[in-house]
């Protein structure tokens, strides 16, 4: 078999899969398994493919059928131009999540030396972009999930930032009781327990439920975020954290309920307002300039 027939044969039983992009989903996936760019797939329709890469594309193209996520079939996501390893025990890291890590790193970058704790950690994307880009910053990485953790600290040793991320297991601020950070990051479930039911079957079937159900509205870890603050050792003079569609708004008073000097909303890519960052003065707020409009809520 061929490369181009190989393409062509997984293309047709992903269309019949009624996925949306058949043809270039299949050609993703040869790419993986071929670990070739496009250009050369593309330029090498002729050639006769490998057995092994054979027996992998077509493996993952069946389970791609069954609507198993890509990231999960190749083990690996791009997240802010950097490779993660990513599992199924993890949340697959989404652009949207890129606007959070921009306006906590805009915000945090004349800070000296930031202490930052990143709740629910997951692959552990925000923390160490976070490290990458604030190189005298110290971070802290917390999720609930052991297996969520393992991964997280792969991704660390693998881009160098481990000596700087701290990785504890536990329920939101429970194993940084009494510690004093700079900053808290978040991106917390916030998926309404309700609409769980009504998403792709690639989010509905194979992400873990515990990343996506944020109680009967959404919003049960954001009150959580703001209501147990005062577990910390201080409250930090930032809190950013990404929303659901239709929730900054909420999101932002309880920060203004807080005492934070000022809140602030941007929005991603497609206009959705996605990131609340509450700050506790103005002129720790105003070091922040990412890109986009952002909409003021001070007291």
């Amino acid at each position: 078999m061929t490369v181009s027939e190989a393409l062509q044969r997984a293309s047709l039983l992903l269309r019949e899969a009624g996925l949306r992009e058949p043809r270039r989903e299949a050609a993703a996936l040869l790419c993986a398994a071929l670990h070739k760019p496009p250009a050369w797939v593309y330029a090498h329709g002729e050639e006769t493919l490998d057995p092994a890469a054979a027996a992998l594309f077509f493996a993952w193209t069946e389970r791609r059928r069954r609507r198993e996520p890509y990231a999960y079939l190749t083990g690996e996501r791009e997240f802010m131009g950097l490779p993660f390893a990513v599992t199924p025990a993890v949340l697959i890291p989404r652009p949207e999540t890129e606007v959070l890590v921009t306006v906590a790193a805009g915000i945090l970058q004349n800070h000296p030396a930031p202490h930052i704790l990143d709740v629910g950690t997951g692959s552990g994307v925000i923390a160490c972009v976070l490290a990458l880009q604030l190189p005298a910053a110290r971070v802290c990485a917390v999720d609930i999930s052991r297996e969520a953790l393992l991964v997280a600290a792969r991704n660390a040793a693998r881009h160098g930032v481990a000596e700087r991320i701290r990785f504890l297991q536990g329920d939101l601020y429970a194993p940084v009781a009494g510690e004093q950070f700079s900053a808290v990051v978040s991106n917390p479930p916030y998926i309404p327990a309700g609409e769980i039911g009504t998403l792709e079957p690639d989010v509905r079937d194979y992400e873990p439920r515990a990343a996506l159900d944020g109680g009967p509205d959404g919003l049960h870890f954001y009150r959580r975020l703001t209501a147990e603050l005062p577990k910390l050792g201080c409250r930090p003079q930032l809190l950013c954290l990404e929303v659901g569609f239709g929730q900054a708004e909420a999101v932002a008073e309880m920060c203004r309920a807080c005492g934070f000097a000022r809140v602030d909303i941007y929005p991603d890519l497609a206009g959705i307002p996605r990131v609340v960052a509450a700050c506790c003065d103005e002129s720790f707020s105003g070091q922040c300039k990412p890109e986009g409009k952002k909409k003021r809520h001070a007291d």
